[in-house]
């Protein structure tokens, strides 16, 4: 369980697809603070530490999760948002966060408003009846609030400290992220039968 606040940003430095999947090595000084087994949000994915270093750590990727998240086209160089799993006896500051990632989904608009950013992203039409205004979302790992959807698209805005401690900063229009959607409107919609 997460709490889709980043604790660090690190940097995709190897990437190695394998009949198993892909290994992927993220450059980060959290690496010195885990160990192999591990639990870490990646992006906003849960994946686990299989080596870890004071300069990184390695984790693989299943063909399902390649499939299903953004890391099926993972790159060297890339910017990724880094959390380690709540603790039991820490604040939740954000909301619940599994890094079990709904869907990819890409970003539609980046604009400036003061200091803040807005994000509009494109989400598909299953994850609709999840996602309503002010409710909570998690993208690539971050959560943030809903401050406006339709029929396919949602907008979030980015407050500064967000923006700059984040890999938001490096997103362009046309971006994929990944997406998840509130663990309790998923309950929500499973009881009323919607799902």
């Amino acid at each position: 369980m997460f709490t889709g606040l980043v604790e660090a940003v690190g940097e995709i430095s190897g990437v190695k697809r394998t009949a198993a999947g892909i290994r992927v090595r993220v450059h980060t000084a959290l690496g010195a603070e885990l160990m192999p087994g591990d639990s870490v949000a990646v992006n906003g994915v849960c994946l686990t530490v299989v080596a870890a270093d004071r300069t990184g750590l390695h984790a693989d990727i299943s063909p399902e999760t390649a499939r299903v998240t953004t890391f099926g086209a993972a790159r060297r160089g890339a910017a990724v948002n880094l959390e380690r799993p709540l603790r039991a006896d820490a604040r939740l500051g954000g909301h619940f966060v599994q890094g079990h990632v709904d869907a990819t989904a890409p970003v539609d608009e980046i604009r400036p408003d003061g200091d803040s950013h807005w994000l509009t992203v494109r989400f598909p039409p299953e994850l609709a009846a999840y996602i309503v205004r002010k409710g909570s979302i998690a993208v690539d790992g971050v959560s943030l609030t809903v401050a406006g959807v339709d029929s396919h698209r949602f907008d979030v805005q980015v407050i500064p400290y967000t923006w700059t401690h984040t890999n938001f900063r490096a997103l362009k229009p046309g971006d994929a992220v990944n997406i998840e959607c509130d663990v309790l409107a998923k309950y929500v919609a499973r009881a009323l039968g919607k799902e």
